[in-house]
């Protein structure tokens, strides 16, 4: 990537601006890959051994399945490895939104492919092998159901993933400052096991009908549901991430504190930029015109109790 710098040596001016759960997050995320490259080897050597195509596709599913992690967990192992490399002006921090955005990409093709291949079921119908194809969904089921405790930690605590239930009565505010500490890489690794855990439901749901009452239409039925609702979990992962990529106001709430420190003696906020620069971590350049005969040193000092402003430039001005 360039020429080579020399690493920070200031301690005291670090850049590093990972999340607070960066080192657990990879290791969870390599520990889900793990079991979906097994999963996938047992899937295509059965197949290979007892002659179903069924089980030699399902294999060959979640290989994207665990290329999809393999790049969440290749963006956490890159961004802590050149978290202190000077060639990044603002650390490393953002890998994480760079991957949970190329994932959403991912998904929203997966999402359409399962559209496109549903729908041509629908006027196309395909024989069936019901036991054969109900047995591989509820392998997957299973399989996904186990990538998620993983991902959540094995249960040790409720993990932040794509449903946008922020159960506060906070309103947006509440809802931005949520999303502004999201490990987004994390989430996108999250949405893929979601993903395709919803769809192997839909599946298992839609083939039983099939299978019980003869409606063959219903699976095809339920791989468009299952479409949809991927598209809309792919597309809230392009909406958050891309604002991200893009250095959008990451958190009005903290705009608003950030002005309300400034100005409270009276001092006028001309300038603000605000990003977010990693989860749990924001950059802010901030511009005061004030009458009295301060230095940027007092403006850092009112803005110390502002949480997450890991990185600060101040620049002062005197009112004519």
């Amino acid at each position: 990537m360039g020429a080579d710098f020399p690493a920070i040596e200031h301690p005291a001016h670090r850049h590093v601006f990972l999340g607070e759960a960066h080192a657990r997050n990879e290791h969870r995320t390599w520990a889900v890959i793990v079991l979906c490259a097994v999963m996938m080897a047992a899937e295509i050597v059965g197949g290979l051994l007892f002659g179903s195509v069924a089980l030699i596709a399902d294999g060959l599913h979640m290989s994207t399945h665990a290329g999809a992690l393999l790049l969440a967990a290749l963006a956490y192992t890159y961004a802590r490895r050149h978290a202190e490399d000077a060639r990044f002006t603002f650390g490393t921090g953002k890998f994480g939104d760079l991957a949970g955005y190329t994932s959403a990409i991912v998904l929203a093709m997966i999402a359409l492919l399962i559209g496109y291949e549903a729908v041509r079921r629908l006027f196309a119908p395909v024989p069936i092998d019901y036991a054969e194809a109900v047995a591989i969904a509820c392998l997957g089921l299973l399989v996904n159901a186990g990538s998620a405790w993983l991902l959540s930690g094995g249960g040790a605590h409720g993990h932040d993933h794509h449903h946008h239930h922020d159960h506060d009565h906070d309103d947006h505010h509440h809802h931005e400052h949520h999303h502004a500490h999201r490990d987004h890489n994390m989430r996108a690794a999250f949405v893929h096991v979601m993903a395709d855990a919803a769809v192997s439901v839909l599946v298992i749901f839609g083939l039983s009908l099939a299978w019980g009452f003869g409606w063959r239409w219903m699976d095809p039925v339920a791989g468009i549901v299952g479409a949809v609702v991927i598209a809309n979990w792919a597309y809230g992962l392009v909406r958050d991430t891309g604002a991200i990529l893009l250095d959008m106001n990451p958190d009005a709430r903290t705009t608003g504190a950030i002005r309300a420190a400034i100005e409270a003696e009276g001092d006028q906020l001309a300038d603000l930029h605000l990003w977010r620069l990693g989860p749990g971590h924001f950059g802010a350049i901030v511009s005061v015109v004030t009458q009295e005969r301060r230095d940027a040193g007092f403006y850092r000092e009112r803005l110390a109790t502002v949480p997450a402003l890991s990185h600060l430039t101040v620049e002062v001005s005197q009112a004519a």
